[in-house]
């Protein structure tokens, strides 16, 4: 009896740790059709918000460089240097938290692509343990270009408005490849909460937030871009 427990154990743990693996090498290779954020979205969507959705997939060669540097300089400065997790905001996050699990974010670009692409919006601990599990499987077989492609493809830029190509051609009416730093900005402004903000027109926060990425963009340079 004890036997088979642990034989059953041990095939449990073992499904728990290689299916991450195989769904991040699948990543890796294929544009994902669906995500966990959109599901969920799909069978929760927020009351007074309309169900239907808007998404077109662009690989990143057909991305503007000033969109890809305005989310890692509104999201993730640190983004081309780390490993997926920043020690530091997690440890934090841990000090400030109930027993409810962690009550914001603080996440960096890679544990939001894991969390969006292969979870669902829940705060515990264990959703928050398999978020960095997929996030350091994520830094060790994709390299930082896959991980910003896929990060801009399937965040959510307003109500059922998915990715960057969709973003664009809602708010400014021209693709993603011919954002400019301004409009890049407007759009990385409103990721923190893209069912009350808006990248255009412009409110008096999205105004001052652009205003403030433009100008991280710039310290950051192109430099960061070369390094992904």
């Amino acid at each position: 009896m004890i036997a088979t427990f642990k034989r059953w154990l041990f095939r449990c743990i073992l499904l728990v740790m290689v299916t991450p693996i195989l769904l991040v090498m699948t990543g890796k290779y294929i544009d994902p059709p669906i995500w966990g954020w959109k599901i969920h979205r799909s069978l929760y969507p927020p009351i007074g918000y309309p169900e239907l959705s808007t998404h077109l997939w662009v690989d990143i060669q057909h991305i503007s460089p000033n969109a890809q540097l305005a989310v890692i300089a509104s999201e993730d400065q640190r983004f081309a240097s780390h490993y997926g997790i920043d020690i530091n905001a997690i440890l934090t996050i841990l000090k400030q938290t109930g027993a409810d699990g962690p009550s914001r974010g603080g996440s960096t670009i890679t544990q939001q692509t894991a969390k969006n692409l292969f979870l669902f919006p829940t705060r515990s601990f264990l959703r928050k343990g398999a978020e960095l599990y997929f996030a350091l499987l994520m830094e060790l077989l994709w390299d930082k270009s896959r991980i910003i492609e896929v990060y801009l493809n399937i965040i959510e830029f307003g109500p059922g408005l998915y990715g960057i190509e969709a973003a664009s051609q809602n708010y400014f009416a021209i693709p993603a490849r011919q954002l400019s730093p301004q409009q890049a900005a407007q759009l990385a402004a409103v990721l923190p909460n893209p069912y009350k903000i808006k990248a255009n027109p412009m409110s008096e926060y999205v105004r001052q937030r652009s205003r403030w990425i433009t100008q991280q963009m710039r310290q950051l340079g192109n430099q960061t871009l070369d390094q992904l």
